[in-house]
């Protein structure tokens, strides 16, 4: 029976969300308040889809039920108004989850969620499994399966923001790789977006996964059906994955295997190739497969990305760094005395965590716009906190205040679209600059 469907929202998701719910023969309507790009409305066209720009019509009122594109907000009207005509609302992950048949692997955390997606499907390249990664990362979930629906994994990429709205969205493994705080403007406080990212494993059975940063004070205690499976740095694990005398040592069923060497530095990373590692071994690859994509793995672009060296001075991009934590383990994992290049639009930021860090390892801090809030907090803990109008002056004045041996990290710890389109262009940005010293 032909069901009518509404989409809110014009984006990634919302159109593959539209483009999938049309393949299986329903009535669709792709609804956003904003104009639709070109090429947006061009597929929508020539799928025969209908759709509204600049408005949300009483036709939503109607719909038997609405997928919500993960950038719309709970608290938006719309939303509440649909809500009160009784017209259940899903996410489009859960759409995507509810029309496909594969096994599915789902990474969240605040940080490390791209790199920990791109190693898994590294280490399933290796393989005969047919593989495809989506999300958060890449196209939407939706939009994938609307071209083809017949993989044997799936990973997926998932932010708290796709998490909600889910009803029976159920991974086979699901990883909580770490929760700070993050999102704040969005949430009303920390805890509703700690128990948005559990909503991940709220749906497992004792058949599942649950992969979980045993180290994370929020989620040593997670309650869950699934079968847990811990990683940690601090604790040797009886069942799971630590660390010993720098090796990564797992053990699940019984069974061990021990990986050094690994492509990736820093501790942060050390969390993401465990919780890569023992994701394959649930799926029974062969240790050698595990070991060797782990050990090289190239990281992805933006996350401490290494761009050149100029007279001993190291910059590096780290652009994706768009929360305090993240932030955190970058500028842990420096050796080298740093000039940091920080700030952008504040996310209900608290930089308490940073403090010790900052002090001990920065020289200089280059702020991108006003950011009052990095000024204040930090002002006890550098000598010299500078802000700037553009990146280009940014890295100059990096340059200037940077000596032999010292590196400029780019870790702004805060979103960026108040100067740049996406973290991408403001790590594009960054490199460019670079290069033009």
């Amino acid at each position: 029976m032909k069901k009518r469907i509404s989409i809110i929202g014009g984006g990634v998701s919302g159109l593959g969300a539209a483009l999938l719910a049309s393949s299986k023969n329903n009535h669709v309507l792709l609804s956003d308040k904003n104009q639709l790009n070109n090429k947006t409305k061009e597929i929508l066209k020539l799928n025969n889809i209908n759709f509204e720009e600049g408005n949300h019509s009483d036709d939503l009122f109607a719909s038997d039920l609405v997928i919500k594109s993960p950038g719309i907000s709970e608290s938006s009207l719309i939303i509440k108004q649909i809500r009160n005509k009784g017209i259940p609302i899903i996410s489009e992950i859960e759409y995507g989850f509810a029309n496909t048949n594969s096994k599915i692997i789902a990474v969240t955390g605040t940080n490390g969620k791209t790199t920990t997606c791109l190693m898994l499907k590294h280490i399933f390249n290796r393989t005969s499994l047919s593989v495809l990664l989506a999300g958060n990362i890449g196209n939407s979930l939706c939009y994938e399966l609307s071209l083809n629906n017949n993989y044997d994994i799936i990973i997926l990429e998932v932010s708290s923001f796709q998490l909600e709205n889910t009803k029976k969205f159920q991974p086979n493994i699901s990883i909580i790789l770490n929760i700070s705080d993050d999102h704040l403007d969005r949430y009303s406080n920390f805890d509703e977006y700690r128990m948005t990212k559990h909503m991940i494993t709220k749906n497992q059975n004792k058949k599942d996964f649950l992969i979980y940063n045993y180290d994370d004070k929020y989620l040593k205690d997670l309650k869950t059906n699934a079968h847990k499976i811990p990683i940690s740095l601090q604790t040797e694990l009886m069942n799971g994955v630590f660390v010993k005398k720098n090796k990564i040592n797992i053990n699940l069923n019984n069974k061990k295997m021990t990986i050094d060497q690994l492509s990736l530095k820093g501790k942060h990373n050390i969390y993401n190739s465990m919780a890569a590692a023992i994701s394959a071994r649930v799926f029974e690859i062969s240790d050698s497969i595990i070991r060797k994509s782990l050990q090289d793995f190239q990281n992805v672009e933006h996350r401490l990305e290494s761009v050149l060296k100029l007279n001993n001075i190291e910059f590096i991009n780290d652009s994706k760094a768009t929360n305090v934590h993240a932030t955190w383990y970058a500028l842990e994992s420096m050796t080298r005395k740093i000039v940091w290049i920080a700030g952008g639009v504040d996310k209900g930021n608290n930089y308490k965590e940073l403090f010790d860090l900052v002090k001990n390892k920065v020289k200089a801090i280059i702020v991108l716009s006003d950011e009052k809030k990095i000024n204040k907090y930090f002002k006890s803990a550098v000598e010299k906190i500078v802000n700037v109008g553009s990146m280009k002056e940014a890295v100059s004045l990096s340059y200037d205040l940077s000596n032999d041996g010292d590196c400029v990290l780019l870790s702004p710890a805060c979103a960026s679209f108040n100067m740049f389109e996406s973290f991408e262009d403001r790590g594009s940005k960054f490199k460019e600059a670079v290069r033009q010293l």
